[in-house]
């Protein structure tokens, strides 16, 4: 899915005062998450990136050598979270079937809380630059923690259709496709985030697991 419907309104920061101190990276990799999901990747240029911060190119050069280590950078950022996120909810002392429930309730909810992000790492038809070992990595570990516990749920024959791996693949899936359309499509008349969420989930489980 492309990175269409996406607003475009510029929010340029004020030319920083020279001998203001080191511009601080989460500030170029907000503005750069930006440019790329509105712009695309060949549509964002470290001056145009530079310009939303206020600052000079050469000034941004001081932080990042290229475009690619900031588009890297924000990828690695949010599947490290993602990553966090999963792994605490695979360790709580819970039933497989709820941990599920958490798990996709957290994926879906962090998708609509940081749309940009969200566009940038699963959305994007553009695949991340050579030197991406390490976000493909946190990608597939955020995988495979959750699908993981779908095992578990296998594993104690609650599965009503589907093996281990359909399961995940069906429950991740599903759960963004929804995320992605709402936001790739923000003038349908979408039913509140927590309804569709709810609905997306409950559904899922419903009809893949046995209580």
């Amino acid at each position: 899915m492309g990175l269409v419907g996406v607003s475009t309104t510029r929010r340029r920061s004020a030319r920083k005062a020279k001998g203001d101190g080191h511009l601080r990276r989460a500030e170029i990799l907000e503005a750069a998450e930006r440019i790329f999901v509105a712009e695309g990747y060949e549509g964002a240029t470290i001056r145009r990136i530079a310009d939303e911060v206020g600052v000079s190119s050469t000034a941004l050069y001081m932080h990042f050598q290229d475009k690619a280590c900031i588009l890297l950078e924000i990828c690695q950022g949010a599947m490290q979270e993602l990553l966090d996120r999963n792994n605490q909810i695979a360790e709580r002392p819970l039933d497989a079937v709820s941990r599920t429930r958490m798990m996709l309730d957290a994926y879906m909810r962090w998708g609509f809380e940081h749309p940009n992000a969200y566009q940038l790492v699963f959305s994007a038809v553009r695949p991340l630059p050579q030197g991406s070992d390490a976000a493909s990595e946190l990608g597939a570990g955020c995988y495979d923690s959750f699908s993981g516990v779908v095992r578990e749920i296998a594993a104690e024959g609650r599965l009503r259709l589907g093996d281990a791996d359909s399961a995940s693949q069906a429950l991740w899936a599903a759960c963004h496709g929804v995320v992605a359309l709402r936001l790739s499509r923000p003038n349908f008349p979408w039913q509140p985030v927590d309804d569709l969420i709810h609905v997306t989930i409950e559904g899922l489980l419903a009809g893949i697991t046995i209580d």
